[in-house]
């Protein structure tokens, strides 16, 4: 879909019947090509560490609502309730915080995709180009398609040999920590 929209250009037909139509795995260009794996390994490494943290945090709020409850019975009604009202606005905080790092690390991810179609564009309009195919499709949006008409492979041996594997230029990947 997203590749299909990328190629509005008219190219040349494929055979003598009509417009040429090739399909990709955008997912698996994405997750399989050099291009795509190093716009994605930072943001795997972060949110490993997110779910590290997660875990970290909740056995630490574990422990310390453990703790709040054997305690209850050496407190007052009112010292428990002050100190519960604070765990429960410490815990509603860190939800929050965590919350907004997820959300961060899922816009780092959108930027990482929009990049990658950004910088394959041309490469794989050079490859629509040299099969004669006016159309990309994306595979999952085609219910029926005769052999060959699937180009995954193909351009991602292609990425893989013009996508510049150096760092992106500047602004172009995801280089905010989620916070």
């Amino acid at each position: 879909m997203i590749f299909g929209a990328a190629f509005g250009a008219a190219l040349p037909v494929w055979g003598q019947s009509g417009v040429g139509v090739a399909t990709v795995d955008q997912d698996r260009l994405f997750s399989q090509s050099k291009l795509g794996q190093a716009l994605l390994g930072e943001i795997d490494q972060r949110g490993d560490a997110l779910v590290a943290e997660n875990v970290e945090i909740e056995a630490e709020l574990t422990a310390e609502e453990r703790a709040l409850t054997e305690a209850r019975a050496e407190m007052d009604g009112a010292e428990f309730r002050e100190r519960a009202r604070a765990f429960d606005e410490k815990v509603r905080r860190l939800r929050a915080e965590q919350d907004a790092k997820a959300r961060a690390l899922s816009r780092l991810q959108e930027e990482a995709r929009a990049t990658f179609v950004r910088r394959v564009s041309p490469i794989l309009s050079s490859l629509l180009s040299e099969i004669g195919a006016d159309v990309l499709l994306d595979r999952r949006s085609v219910l029926a398609a005769a052999a060959g008409v699937d180009i995954t492979d193909r351009a991602i041996a292609r990425i893989d040999a013009e996508a510049i594997e150096e760092a992106p230029p500047e602004g172009e990947t995801p280089a905010a920590t989620p916070d």
